[in-house]
């Protein structure tokens, strides 16, 4: 007996609570850097402190996912006990990490703002990771592209809100315009509290509205359910027994997020001194603030583009070409977009290869998942998608510790460099990606059975 298909209605409730994480996790990559920088944090130092989002990911994802996979309660189900745990603690970083000063008489305000980083980062994956297993646990492999698609457009809702909050305080309420230049704007502490209560409701959304499979239903959709033996598994040789399709996704992931890592850290310096023209000793000024709040805005039109392409375009296009020519044309534009924007002559014309990221960053949070989800079994869906994390987060780590140096010496301090460098690495990321066997994919599917025909 297959999976039902689900109303459209309970294909969103099931992805609300992702709304609020994005934009958790959109004021923090918008904002960590200056927030950082304000608190004394170098240029060359940042990507060090970025380091603990990837470090944290690595070590959390696997071991929730193995976690959701190994329990079942009847009143709690298997996933959104994380959900909720993930927030709360999301929510608490949310709210001190521009407020790091209030702490300084006992400990440097740079150490408790990298300290709730720290704990965002833990926390957002650890609600993170159970969303995405929990579209595969309830979704038949024809709804799947659908329901990561929906997963996408409310991520790319919560970013826009998130990335342009601190600009629409501060630009039509006036809020933040005094900040002296030693500390975080108003309202980006605003912000960030705002933040946390959005990601609060979002969670409590998804946990009302959503029901999980129980172990006794998986079997009767012919999906054997091994939770409560999988708790004792080796996580090691889940790694060594990846499926083959896990490992080329990985290839890709690792290009895709390098670039990602690399555009996070360091657009607000770059568009700050190659575009506006500040000094590169400024990372305080009202000016350099302002680039800060432009950052949020640019960032907020790339995620705000994601939405309506993953909403849109992305399931149009799986159908007609497939996911992997969808990911792969989508990464190829996201990164010719980010050599663009060394060519930008001002501002305002940043906006415009946000869209071409947008379309990348779509591909990015949908496709990936959408293949993988048909190419493991069901009753590792969560350790898998944890262990999937880790091409997420080493490339990040990796880019992390060497960005600072090739910043310093190789790129003259230029942080614009480090945007082109990412646009390369996405291209070659798309192009890795026609080399990834997706065998479950509707489009090879219903080919072959034309070509049957």
């Amino acid at each position: 007996m297959a999976k039902p298909r689900l109303s459209n209605a309970a294909i969103w409730n099931m992805s609300v609570g992702f709304l609020g994480i994005q934009m958790g996790f959109a004021l923090q990559n918008s904002n960590a850097s200056r927030i950082l920088q304000t608190f004394g944090a170098d240029t060359h130092t940042l990507g060090w402190f970025w380091l603990v989002a990837p470090i944290t990911g690595m070590l959390v994802q696997p071991i929730i996912g193995a976690m959701s996979d190994a329990r079942w309660s009847d009143k709690w189900g298997r996933r959104k006990p994380f959900f909720l745990i993930g927030a709360i603690l999301a929510s608490l970083g949310l709210i001190f990490m521009p407020n790091a000063s209030i702490l300084s008489a006992f400990i440097p305000s740079l150490w408790i703002g990298a300290g709730m980083l720290m704990i965002m980062d833990a926390s957002f994956n650890i609600a993170m990771e159970p969303f995405r297993a929990l579209v595969a646990d309830k979704l038949p492999t024809e709804q799947r592209t659908e329901g990561f698609a929906a997963q996408t457009t409310l991520i790319g809702i919560g970013a826009v809100i998130g990335s342009w909050l601190p600009f629409i305080l501060i630009n039509s309420f006036g809020i933040g315009k005094d900040t002296p230049d030693n500390l975080v704007p108003n309202n980006v502490i605003i912000s960030f509290f705002v933040g946390a209560i959005i990601l609060i409701l979002s969670i409590l959304w998804t946990l009302r509205t959503t029901d999980e499979y129980s172990p006794t239903q998986l079997k009767i959709f012919g999906e054997d359910d091994e939770v409560q033996q999988h708790g004792s598994s080796s996580l090691m040789s889940d790694i060594k027994s990846m499926p083959k399709t896990m490992k080329q996704l990985g290839l890709v992931q690792f290009f895709s997020w390098f670039a990602l890592f690399g555009m996070w850290v360091y657009t607000t310096p770059a568009i700050a001194h190659h575009v506006a023209g500040l000094p590169i000793t400024d990372t305080k000024s009202p000016a350099y603030q302002a680039a800060g709040d432009w950052t949020g805005i640019i960032f907020g039109v790339y995620n705000g583009a994601s939405a309506i392409f993953a909403f849109f375009l992305l399931p149009y296009l799986a159908k007609i070409i497939g996911r992997k020519r969808t990911h792969m044309w989508s990464l190829i534009i996201g990164g010719l977009s980010l050599i663009s924007m060394f060519f930008a002559p001002n501002l305002n014309a940043l906006i415009f290869p946000m869209f071409g990221i947008g379309l990348a960053w779509a591909s990015i949070l949908s496709m990936p998942y959408a293949i993988l989800a048909g190419s493991i079994p069901i009753n590792k869906m969560g350790v898998y998608m944890g262990i999937f994390n880790l091409f997420i987060t080493i490339p990040q780590i990796i880019s992390g510790i060497i960005g600072g140096p090739l910043l310093k010496y190789v790129y003259g301090d230029q942080a614009i460099y480090v945007i082109v460098i990412s646009g390369i690495c996405m291209i070659i990321g798309g192009l890795l990606t026609t080399f990834v066997n997706d065998p479950d994919d509707p489009f090879i599917k219903l080919s072959a059975n034309n070509v049957k025909l």
